[in-house]
Order: C-alpha cells, then sequence, then structure tokens
C-alpha cells in the first residue's frame, strides 16, 4: 500500500518529533492510560467557528459567538475559581470519559459545588470528535466575549475537536446532576460524571 508515513518529501509537512499522546500536557489530576489516544497539543476557543463542513457556506451559519442573551443575566458576578476539565477517549477501544476515568470507574462524587457557588468551568477536548457537553438541572452562561450580563444561557455546548469551550456557573440547583456528554453511545461509552451542588444548609 506504499509509505504512510506522514513525511510527504520537500515541501510536505513531518510529523516526526511530535508527540499526539503526550501526558506532560495533561494536569495531574487527569488519568492517563489506555482510555486516552490523543492530547490535544494547542486546545484553542473555537466558539467563533461554526464547524467542520459549514465554514464556507455561502449563507449565514451561526456560530456561539454571535449568541446574546436577550434578556441580562441576573449573577454576572465574576467566578470565584476555575475548574478545568478534560474531555478524553480512545477511539479504536471506544472508550470515553472525563479526566481519563470513565463514569464506570468512579468511586466519589468527582464534581462538587458549593451553594451559589460562581465557577468557570473550562472543558478541554482532547478527542478527534466534537462532544456536546450537557448539564442537568442548570443553566451556564458561555463565556463567548459578550459582557457577563449578556452571556448567552446554555445547558449544553459543542466542544469541537482538539479545541476549549468555557462557560459560567451559579450553583443554585442543590442535589445530584447529570453531566455528559449528548452523543448518547459516548455516554454509555463512560463520558458521564455526577455534579453534586450543596444545599443551603451547608452554609451554616
Amino acid at each position: 500500500m506504499g509509505d504512510m508515513g506522514m513525511d510527504h518529501g520537500s515541501g510536505g509537512h513531518s510529523m516526526d518529533g511530535m508527540k499526539m499522546r503526550d501526558p506532560a500536557l495533561l494536569p495531574p489530576d487527569v488519568e492517563f492510560g489506555p482510555g486516552i489516544d490523543m492530547v490535544s497539543m494547542m486546545p484553542m476557543d473555537k466558539l467563533g467557528d461554526p464547524g467542520l463542513g459549514l465554514r464556507d457556506m455561502d449563507h449565514r451559519v451561526l456560530n456561539y459567538r454571535m449568541l446574546s442573551a436577550l434578556e441580562p443575566n441576573t449573577d454576572a458576578r465574576e467566578p470565584s475559581r476555575l475548574l478545568e476539565i478534560h474531555l478524553t477517549g480512545n477511539m479504536e477501544r471506544y472508550m470515553w470519559s472525563f479526566d481519563g476515568k470513565m463514569y464506570s470507574a468512579v468511586s466519589d462524587v468527582p464534581i462538587r459545588f458549593a451553594w451559589k457557588e460562581r465557577v468557570r468551568v473550562k472543558l478541554v477536548n482532547n478527542t478527534m470528535m466534537a462532544h456536546p457537553i450537557h448539564l442537568h438541572g442548570m443553566f451556564f452562561t458561555l463565556v463567548n466575549g459578550k459582557s457577563a450580563a449578556h452571556q448567552p444561557r446554555k445547558n449544553i455546548v459543542i466542544v469541537q475537536p482538539g479545541a476549549s469551550a468555557t462557560f459560567d456557573l451559579t450553583a443554585d440547583e442543590p442535589g445530584d446532576w447529570a453531566f455528559h456528554c449528548h452523543l448518547l453511545y459516548h455516554m454509555h461509552g463512560g463520558m458521564m460524571q455526577t455534579v453534586t451542588v450543596m444545599g443551603p444548609e451547608a452554609e451554616a
């Protein structure tokens, strides 16, 4: 079948020396193992990119940066902390996860929020597939360049391959909530976690 290497001669591009699965690019809380077949080298915010197949359309294509809240958000506080969550997977083994840990391997609630806590969540997609990430129970506001008062309210955001997306969340619905990829075969493959919001009594 010929040479399947990435070096295509002079003027071509070579992938020699490039590590597509470098654990040094991951934070220490991401479990690196056979469930991760790729690590994004330079994840960038692509909320202004309509996505593969929609970039060169003759008609207008909406993207997340165009969105704005019609009515001002009731909570526009600066977030008190940043939570970074990595979308991880191995396409050949069909293993999907958050931070390298499949839902079946979770022994404790991995994502906890205090009552009315304002948190910025950064999703980093280390896979070669887009993932629509969905949070039950609450809305969040996409950090898309608009002022905090007019960031669009969503409960699902598509994170493009090798890219990142960021949202702000006010944890104002106590209880346990599902947090997962809305491609349900990815969810069943392990890309799901439980978000726990402590109730107001926890402030006492």
